[in-house]
């Protein structure tokens, strides 16, 4: 089986969103990401055999970058500060406007900002990166 390419031709977007608003536009997300814990027991007098069990699963951090966050994304993280206010936001890959996936993020709430950078020298102005920390995601119909 032959994996699915991606056409470099296509512009790719993230667009974060939070009970239909929209908190940012990013061109690079890490995260998207669960893994299961395994459970080794031995089989007892049976030094040949070793029963894996599935156990808990846990999520990385959602690590949205090559953007700038919206007024909304910035409030809500100063909430944070005060107390978690815990949402379900959504997740939408775009090409060329199209939507091409979508996920949505259980619990979720912002952990980390990093403002732009500024470089006087060559006029460019640096993308934002937010951290948002979940309690397990979901891959939605398109």
């Amino acid at each position: 089986m032959t994996p699915p390419t991606i056409d470099t031709d296509q512009r790719y977007t993230f667009v974060l969103e939070v009970v239909g608003r929209t908190l940012g536009n990013f061109a690079s997300v890490q995260g998207l990401e669960a893994t299961v814990q395994v459970f080794e027991y031995r089989e007892g007098g049976n030094n040949d055999l070793v029963h894996r069990l599935p156990g808990a699963v846990s999520y990385p951090n959602l690590v949205l970058s090559g953007g700038m966050m919206t007024p909304a994304l910035s409030s809500w993280f100063r909430e944070t500060r005060l107390g978690a206010t815990r949402q379900e936001v959504t997740l939408t890959l775009s090409a060329d406007g199209q939507v091409v996936r979508k996920w949505s993020f259980a619990d979720a709430f912002p952990v980390r900002w990093v403002g732009p950078t500024f470089d006087a020298g060559s006029g460019r102005v640096g993308a934002e990166v937010v951290e948002i920390a979940h309690g397990g995601l979901t891959e939605l119909p398109t």
